[in-house]
C-alpha cells in the first residue's frame, strides 16, 4: 500500500483488516501526497518512496514483477470524478494518475515488507490502527517460527473505486488486482499455508491524506480482499 499529485514525489500512504492480514496482507503520494494480503500475506519504503512523475516499479522479492497493465481513473463527470477534481483545488499538484503511479509503488513495498517482517518500513506508510494490526500479525508469524515468502508477478490493473474529501481530508480507495505467490513456511521448512503458485488476487487499499497537512504521507488506513 501515500496530498499531492501522484505518490512518490511525496509517497506513501484498522483492526479489522487483522484478519485478512492474517490470511494475505499487502501512499500514494504526489508532489504532497501514499497501502493487505494475508493466507498468504501483506507492500513503500522509504518512506513511501518519493516516486518522481510518471511510473516506477516497486521492488519485490524476486524481482520478477511485471510492469502494471491497466490503469483506471474515473470520468471527470463521475462522483468519484467530481471528488478527485475538488482534491485538485486544495492541492494543485494533485493528480489522480500520477497518484496511481504512487499507489502501485507503494502496493509493492507494502506487500514486500510485511513479508519480511519489515517493521520499520511499514511504520510510516500505514495508519496507527493499520499498523497495529500487521504488527500483530508479523509478531504472530515470528512467535510461531514461520517465514513468508511473497513474490509479487505482476500488477494486471489498479483502479480508483472510490474518492471522497472532507474538508481538507482526502480518501482515495484503489482496486488492485495481481498476481502472486505466496507460502508461510513453518518451524520445520514446510509450507503451512498458501501455494507455490501464482494466484490471482484482488485487493481493495484505502488511503488517506490531509492534503492541506505539510506532511505529503498518504496513508494506508484499511485494506481487505474483494
Amino acid at each position: 500500500m501515500g496530498g499531492g499529485g501522484g505518490f512518490p514525489i511525496d509517497l506513501v500512504l484498522f483492526a479489522m483488516i487483522a484478519v485478512f492480514l492474517v490470511l494475505r496482507l499487502r501512499s500514494v503520494l504526489g508532489r504532497r501526497q501514499g497501502f493487505e494480503r494475508p493466507a498468504e500475506p501483506v507492500q513503500p519504503a522509504e518512506p513511501m518512496p518519493r516516486m518522481a512523475p510518471g511510473r516506477q516499479d516497486g521492488p519485490v522479492i524476486d524481482g520478477t514483477a511485471q510492469p502494471i497493465r491497466h490503469r483506471v481513473v474515473p470520468p471527470p463527470g463521475s462522483p468519484q470524478g467530481q471528488a478527485l477534481a475538488r482534491m485538485s483545488v486544495v492541492e494543485a499538484t494533485f493528480d489522480p494518475a500520477r497518484f496511481l503511479d504512487g499507489a502501485e509503488a507503494a502496493f509493492r513495498i507494502i506487500v514486500t515488507a510485511f513479508a519480511a517482517g519489515d517493521r520499520a518500513r511499514l511504520h510510516p506508510l500505514l495508519s496507527e490502527d493499520t499498523y497495529r494490526a500487521f504488527e500483530g500479525a508479523i509478531t504472530a508469524r515470528e512467535t510461531a517460527g514461520e517465514t513468508q515468502r511473497t513474490e509479487i508477478r505482476s500488477i494486471e490493473s489498479a483502479s480508483i473505486e472510490a474518492a471522497e474529501l472532507r474538508g481538507t481530508t482526502a480518501d482515495i480507495t484503489v482496486r488492485f488486482i495481481s498476481d502472486q505467490v505466496n507460502v508461510t513456511i513453518g518451524r520445520d521448512g514446510l509450507p503451512s499455508a498458501g501455494a507455490d503458485a501464482v494466484t490471482e488476487i484482488t485487493d481493495l487499499w484505502s488511503f488517506e491524506h490531509n492534503l492541506a497537512s505539510p506532511d505529503p504521507t498518504w496513508r494506508l488506513v484499511a485494506a481487505r480482499s474483494a
